[in-house]
């Protein structure tokens, strides 16, 4: 009896005869005949949400790929009509970073240099990577969906869709061009929406600096904070709480400060030695009594550039977003830096002083040209120092935002970038997420649902070059039309060609002859957020509504979507945010959120971070059913 066991096999060969199963399918359609079968049947709508085909499917997928089979799977079983269109996300940062890359060039002006339409001919054709080895995964997972005739974000029907979507939104007043602080990652060269920012934050170690600004009016110093000290050069006004205490006291270290009395403890006790008193309160005061109380510049060079502008400066503003949480009560102000800052800034009538670029470096009017901010802050610090104007640089640790696509800190900076107005409907993205079964509950109601209370205006343009273009042509005499199909491009414009492409640099190219004036239209120069292209894929996978209407509308709302939980701020969001601009509902029924694939110590799967597995290993080892069921 020994002799036999030893014989037999243990090997079932999973994988050979999964391979085969697969064979058989592909062979005979058995897919396609699922759904052939069920022409006529009531219909069960699943929406696939696009991966980026010049990116590299991970385990990660798998887990995506089984609960997006099971569902359409067992509804079909039920009797359904499930359509199952691929998708594929082919727009944005990512695709011009990989170009970049291959072509070894680095920053927009070598991009523009090496010529803008070849660089979008290398972006078309590097989406494509790896579409073979995506649908091969996906086939060897045995995730059933339609690769033959999928919806693709480049195409001229997908793009005419937006532009037709953009239209009703500039028409209802609610896409506008504005002059605001916005999250802008300097070496795209580009701003990004408040759902990109949400997903690259990093803890980070840096030093914060508490500065002495001299009174212009006597022998004393006003004590402020600040977490950004590439900031200083640009400071044109401090801000204290109108409300709170403050106080003027005789230090140890033999300087006069102001400064916020609930925090005198927390930042002069440490000049005392031992036994003695670190200040000495000489008076005290509301924050509003310090109002328009002068001082003398910080650096040389903002001093001079503000009497240029000949607007009044560098003196003590109120508002009450002061904390006494932190710091020492009185914050610097350089508003074209910071939300707050801007605010003050309108309030107050200050100078604009933008001592920063495009770049994210220091500008020539200050001692610090060419420096990144970053790598500026030790230098500031050191300068202060040496000229007594630094009282600590203590260190401090919080989250910070990169960029999501390239890793890049981002800054808070003012720019000219196209909005849509978010909060306008910010009650009705609440009302249609309140219809929808979120699996987990808490995620609608808590991460997603807390989203659309706090909801911002969508930073939609981006300064670059790969994506959908910005459909506004602008006049010199200040008219702003939206165009909404190639057909209505054609009729306004005498030098459209017939078969546009409508992309950079082509559609630059295109004049319309102004409705008002009668001059000449140029389209704006911006493209749009790569969110907005997978958040049009309900309507504009099927070219609605230029064709496919009785598709569309029998496809529309999806019964169930699934992705993983970054998705919350990126493609249920954009989704919901389209949907309710354009049909004042929501865009699915059920939602299934799946969590991260975690390593054996409980740290997110990530290739940067090698510890993430290779899904064809693990599916030649093990087979796919094996690790279907293991998810």
């Amino acid at each position: 009896m020994s002799e036999l066991y030893e014989k037999v096999s243990a090997n079932l060969g999973f994988v050979e005869r999964e391979k085969a199963t697969r064979k058989f399918w592909e062979d005979t359609g058995v897919f396609e005949k699922s759904v052939e079968m069920r022409s006529g049947a009531d219909n069960f709508t699943f929406y696939e949400g696009p991966p980026t085909a010049n990116g590299k499917p991970h385990i990660g997928h798998v887990l995506t790929r089984v609960i997006k089979d099971a569902i359409p799977r067992y509804r079909t079983m039920k009797g359904k009509r499930v359509l199952r269109k691929a998708g594929w996300d082919t727009h944005g940062l990512p695709v011009e970073l990989e170009v970049e890359k291959k072509l070894g060039i680095d920053g927009k002006d070598q991009i523009e240099s090496y010529g803008l339409e070849p660089f979008i001919a290398h972006c078309k054709e590097s989406v494509w990577n790896y579409k073979k080895m995506w649908e091969d995964f996906s086939g060897t997972v045995g995730y059933w969906v339609d690769n033959d005739d999928p919806y693709v974000t480049y195409t001229n029907n997908f793009i005419e869709s937006e532009w037709w979507a953009l239209k009703k939104i500039f028409d209802k007043g609610l896409l506008y061009k504005g002059f605001k602080i916005v999250p802008y990652c300097p070496r795209c060269g580009t701003p990004l929406s408040s759902h990109e920012v949400a997903q690259g934050y990093k803890t980070v170690k840096e030093r914060s600096a508490v500065v002495r600004f001299k009174c212009l009016d006597e022998d004393a110093y006003f004590l402020a904070w600040t977490t950004t000290p590439w900031t200083l050069p640009s400071n044109v006004a401090l801000c204290v709480n109108p409300e709170d205490t403050y106080c003027k006291v005789k230090a140890a270290d033999g300087y006069v400060y102001y400064m916020a009395k609930a925090l005198l403890d927390a930042v002069l006790k440490p000049l005392a030695k031992e036994g003695e008193s670190a200040y000495e309160i000489l008076a005290e005061m509301k924050g509003i009594e310090l109002d328009r109380k002068p001082y003398e510049p910080l650096f040389e060079c903002t001093g001079e550039f503000v009497k240029k502008t000949g607007k009044a400066a560098h003196f003590v503003t109120c508002d009450s977003y002061v904390t006494m949480s932190d710091g020492t009560g009185i914050v610097h102000i350089a508003p074209a830096f910071g939300e707050d800052d801007s605010k003050v800034g309108r309030k107050y009538d200050l100078p604009f002083v933008q001592f920063v670029d495009g770049k994210g470096e220091m500008t020539k009017d200050t001692p610090y040209a060419g420096t990144f901010v970053k790598k500026a802050d030790p230098v500031i610090l050191k300068d202060l120092d040496e000229a007594g104007k630094l009282f600590s640089a203590p260190k401090f640790e919080h989250d910070y935002p990169l960029c999501w696509r390239c890793n890049t800190p981002l800054i808070y900076y003012a720019r000219d970038t196209w909005f849509i107005r978010m909060t306008d409907v910010k009650d009705n993205l609440i009302r249609n997420n309140n219809t929808v079964n979120w699996m987990p509950e808490s995620i609608g109601k808590g991460r997603f649902g807390d989203w659309l209370e706090n909801i911002q205006d969508w930073g939609l343009s981006r300064n670059r070059y790969w994506g959908t273009p910005l459909n506004i042509w602008e006049c010199s005499c200040g008219k702003r039309h939206a165009i909404g199909s190639i057909e209505e491009l054609k009729s306004m414009s005498s030098d459209c060609p017939e078969n546009i492409e409508l992309h950079r640099p082509f559609i630059d190219a295109v004049t319309i002859k102004c409705p008002d004036c009668g001059g000449e239209m140029r389209r704006v120069s911006e493209v749009i957020d790569c969110w907005f292209d997978s958040g049009s894929m309900p309507f504009a996978q099927w070219h609605y509504p230029f064709e496919n209407k009785e598709i569309f509308e029998s496809q529309f709302p999806a019964d169930f979507i699934s992705e993983g939980v970054d998705q919350t701020r990126g493609w249920f969001y954009s989704l919901m945010a389209i949907s309710t601009l354009i049909f004042d509902k929501a865009p699915y029924k059920n939602v299934l959120v799946l969590g991260h694939v975690l390593d054996k110590e409980g740290q997110k799967m990530s290739k940067s971070k090698g510890n993430a597995v290779d899904p064809f290993e693990a599916l030649e080892a093990y087979g796919a059913d094996a690790i279907r069921w293991y998810f």
